[in-house]
C-alpha cells in the first residue's frame, strides 16, 4: 500500500510539474510568440513588406529571402531609432513595434501570414537627415511635429548606428531613443510651464516686477542668476529667463497648483505614440517647502521630463491648447483630440514666447521663420549643461511645433537654436519644392 501510496504521489507530482510547464509555455507563448515568430522569420519571412517615409523613401524591405534597408548609409543611421532593425536591438523600432502588421503573425497556426503590406510613416527622411547632421554625432533627440494634424514628421535620437552593421561597435546608449525613451532635467524650458501655472494661479502676475542683481536670498536660500536683469515685469521675466523672477514666481503658484499642472499637462505620465510607450517624467510630488518649489519652478531640482511630453505641451499651446495626438503612422485616420491648455492660457502664451524670441534670441537667428519659443540651459550637477530650445513655427501654411535637446550639450541659445533652425529651414523648403 504504502509502494502504491508513493508511485501515485510521483505520477501526481509529475503531472503537476507538466502542468505548471504547460502553464508556464502558454503564458509565454502567448506573449512572446509573435516576437519569435518574427524572430525566426527575419529571413524567410512568408509575407512581403516595406516600410517607407512619407514620400515613398523606402526605409526597409523584407521578403522571402532577404532584408534591406535604404541605400543611403547616411539616411540608414539618420532614420535608425525610426526604422529599428531586423534584431529588435532598439525599442522604438518599427520592424519591432509593427512586427504583428508586417509579418502577420498568427496566433493560432504560430506562423507568419503570407501577404503583402506597405507601411507608410509620417516622418520625411530628409527632415531627419538634417536633423541628425546637426546634431553633429552628439547625443540628443529633434522632433518636429504638424500641430494641426498631427503628423510626426521629424523624429531623431542621437548617437545611431548602420543597421546593415550585424553585430556594431555601439557607442554608448546608442539604442535609446532619447525623444521618446528617456527623461532628463529640463532647465529653462519649463518655465513655460510655471508661466502657464502662474497666468491661471496668479491674478497679479501682470502688476508685479521683479528685481534681479544676479542673486537673491528666498526663503532662506541664496538664488542665483547668470545675468542682472534688474527690473523685470513678467512678460520680461521670461524673455530673460530670469531665475530670481521664477523663483519667487512658483512659489507665489504654490506646490499645490504646480504639481497641478505639471499633472494636468502631462509630465507625470507615460504617453503612447502609435503604441510605442514614451518615458514619463518627475516632479516633486510630496511637501518640500518653498526654496524646492522654486528650484522646481525655474526646472531644476528633481524635476525630470521626456522631450517628447513637451512637444506635445508646445503643440497644444501653438494649436490654441488643442492637442492633436502626434501620429508616427500614416494610417489614414484622424488624429485624437484633446483639450490639454485652457485656449485663453494658450493665447497668451503664444504671445510670451513670440515675445521671447524678438525681445532676446533675435528673430535674425531664424531667417524668414515667425519662430516662437523658449530656450533652456539644465544644470546636470557634473558641471555640465543640457541644452534645449523648443517651441512652433506661427505660420497657417508650416504649422510645425519643435523640440531640440543635447545632452550635456552646454547653452541653450547657442547649440539648440542653430540646430532648430536647420531643420526648420529644411522643413519650410520641403513644403514647397520636394526635390531640393
Amino acid at each position: 500500500m504504502k509502494k502504491l501510496n508513493r508511485r501515485a504521489f510521483s505520477v501526481l507530482l509529475i503531472a503537476a510539474f507538466i502542468v505548471m510547464g504547460l502553464c508556464t509555455y502558454i503564458t509565454r507563448y502567448l506573449r512572446d510568440g509573435e516576437s519569435w515568430a518574427s524572430y525566426f522569420s527575419r529571413l524567410n519571412s512568408l509575407s512581403e513588406g516595406t516600410v517607407t517615409d512619407r514620400n515613398g523613401v523606402l526605409l526597409a524591405s523584407f521578403n522571402a529571402n532577404d532584408n534591406h534597408y535604404n541605400e543611403d548609409r547616411n539616411t540608414r543611421i539618420a532614420n535608425y531609432h525610426v526604422t529599428g532593425d531586423f534584431w529588435n536591438r532598439t525599442g522604438t523600432g518599427i520592424l519591432t513595434n509593427f512586427a504583428r502588421q508586417l509579418h502577420g503573425y498568427n496566433p493560432v497556426t504560430g506562423m507568419t501570414q503570407t501577404k503583402r503590406i506597405s507601411l507608410k510613416l509620417n516622418v520625411d527622411t530628409v527632415l531627419n537627415n538634417k536633423a541628425y547632421a546637426a546634431l553633429a554625432g552628439r547625443k540628443g533627440a529633434v522632433g518636429v511635429v504638424n500641430y494641426r494634424t498631427g503628423e510626426l514628421i521629424c523624429m531623431v535620437s542621437s548617437p545611431a548606428i548602420d543597421p546593415v552593421e550585424s553585430d556594431p561597435v555601439a557607442p554608448e546608449g546608442v539604442y535609446i531613443n532619447r525623444l521618446l525613451s528617456a527623461s532628463f532635467t529640463p532647465g529653462s524650458i519649463f518655465k513655460l510651464v510655471t508661466a502657464a501655472a502662474a497666468i491661471e494661479c496668479v491674478p497679479t502676475i501682470w502688476q508685479r516686477s521683479f528685481f534681479c542683481e544676479g542673486e537673491k536670498e528666498i526663503s532662506g536660500v541664496l538664488f542665483h542668476c547668470p545675468f542682472e536683469h534688474y527690473t523685470n515685469d513678467f512678460r520680461g521675466a521670461l524673455a530673460n529667463s530670469c531665475n530670481i523672477a521664477f523663483a519667487q514666481i512658483a512659489i507665489s503658484v504654490g506646490q499645490t497648483e504646480m504639481v497641478n499642472h505639471v499633472r494636468a499637462y502631462g509630465f507625470l505620465d507615460s504617453h503612447s505614440l502609435d503604441g510605442i510607450p514614451t518615458a514619463a517624467g518627475s516632479y516633486p510630488l510630496d511637501f518640500v517647502g518653498d526654496p524646492e518649489t522654486a528650484w522646481s519652478g525655474i526646472g531644476q531640482s528633481t524635476d525630470l521630463i521626456c522631450p517628447y511630453s513637451m512637444l506635445r505641451f508646445v503643440a497644444a499651446i501653438a494649436n490654441d491648447g488643442v492637442l492633436v495626438e502626434p501620429k508616427l503612422i500614416d494610417d489614414g485616420q484622424p488624429a485624437e483630440h484633446s483639450l490639454l491648455v485652457n485656449p485663453d492660457t494658450a493665447g497668451i502664451m503664444q504671445e510670451l514666447m513670440r515675445n521671447n524670441v524678438i525681445q532676446t534670441y533675435g528673430d535674425n537667428r531664424f531667417p524668414g521663420l515667425e519662430v516662437c519659443g523658449k530656450t533652456g540651459t539644465a544644470e546636470v550637477g557634473d558641471g555640465t549643461d543640457h541644452a534645449w530650445f523648443t517651441g512652433f513655427l506661427k505660420d497657417p501654411d508650416h504649422p510645425y511645433a519643435f523640440i531640440v535637446f543635447v545632452e550635456q550639450g552646454g547653452g541653450g541659445l547657442s547649440v539648440a537654436t542653430p540646430i532648430a533652425n536647420t531643420v526648420l529651414q529644411a522643413a519650410m523648403r520641403r513644403g514647397t519644392d520636394m526635390e531640393y
